[in-house]
């Protein structure tokens, strides 16, 4: 059984970000890049019907990702603290065996974040998945979970208005996966599949105008709430996560030839050692 909380600390969730993994929104990165990640601060009684049913949940999640890109479900247990909800979410675009290998990943990454906790959320760059004893189902949340914005760019009056035409079209456009783009400016948003549609378009203009205004300049950006999002970058659509690939790639390469060189380096004065050696050797015979 759950350890009961107030139900203010129930909807705490205290989030784990990883700032280097959060490119653009490309729909060619990899779908399990880590975005975000949280957890709830209540724990569950190890061997608890609680745990039995999260289990069950997370399994029936995992399951229902190779056939369908969204889904929810509610196991009920024999009191309402042994209750837990969960739904996971593909992107939109995602075949269904990428939609299935994401959501198998993201729960495996749960189980170690979330270890032992009522309720946990995580989102990859392709996939999302919450559970959680208290409902969430169906319910609206304009909750900013994760903000980033990339560096300005300066004031550039046709970039700013290629972009804003850009955010403006994902918001006009129906549906709860939007794509767009427009020369180097790229931009894709989308809603939970548990909102209504009022509910998605709500949401997901609260996410683009928040998006406008708190990045400014910035050559990407990236808004999350708690029931959808939407990103943009003005670079094209692999611009920051190519630089930064590009950049580890540099840096290994980097490291890989000091430490070659190191050992090259070392190698040559042992062989150098040991011709001393033979030739001291040889003349003291």
């Amino acid at each position: 059984m759950a350890r009961t909380t107030s139900s203010a600390l129930l909807l705490t969730f205290t989030f784990v970000f990883s700032i280097s993994a959060l490119p653009s929104p490309s729909l060619s990165d990899s779908t399990d890049a880590f975005v975000f990640g949280g957890c709830t601060q209540e724990k569950y009684v190890q061997d608890s019907p609680y745990e039995s049913n999260i289990n069950s949940l997370l399994t029936s999640l995992v399951n229902s990702a190779t056939y369908s890109s969204y889904n929810n479900y509610t196991i009920m247990g024999s009191s309402t603290q042994d209750v837990v909800y969960g739904l996971y979410q593909c992107r939109g675009d995602l075949s269904m065996p990428d939609c299935a290998t994401c959501v198998a990943q993201a729960v495996s990454q749960l189980g170690v974040l979330c270890a032992q906790t009522c309720g946990g959320a995580l989102q990859l760059q392709g996939c999302y998945v919450k559970y959680d004893n208290t409902t969430f189902l169906g319910v609206e949340d304009k909750t900013v979970v994760l903000k980033k914005c990339g560096p300005s760019v300066g004031y550039d009056m046709d970039a700013m208005n290629l972009r804003d035409a850009v955010l403006g079209s994902l918001a006009r456009t129906g549906g709860p996966y939007r794509v767009g783009g427009s020369g180097n400016v790229q931009g894709v948003a989308q809603c939970v599949g548990d909102l209504s549609v009022e509910e998605c378009q709500d949401c997901l203009s609260e996410a683009i105008a928040r998006l406008k205004s708190d990045c400014g300049t910035a050559d990407y950006g990236d808004m999350f709430l708690a029931k959808c999002y939407a990103r943009y970058t003005t670079g094209g659509p692999r611009a920051y996560s190519k630089a930064h690939s590009d950049k580890n790639t540099n840096d290994g390469e980097k490291t890989f030839a000091i430490i070659i060189g190191l050992f090259a380096g070392v190698a040559l004065v042992i062989i150098f050692l040991a011709f001393l050696g033979k030739v001291f050797g040889g003349n003291g015979k």
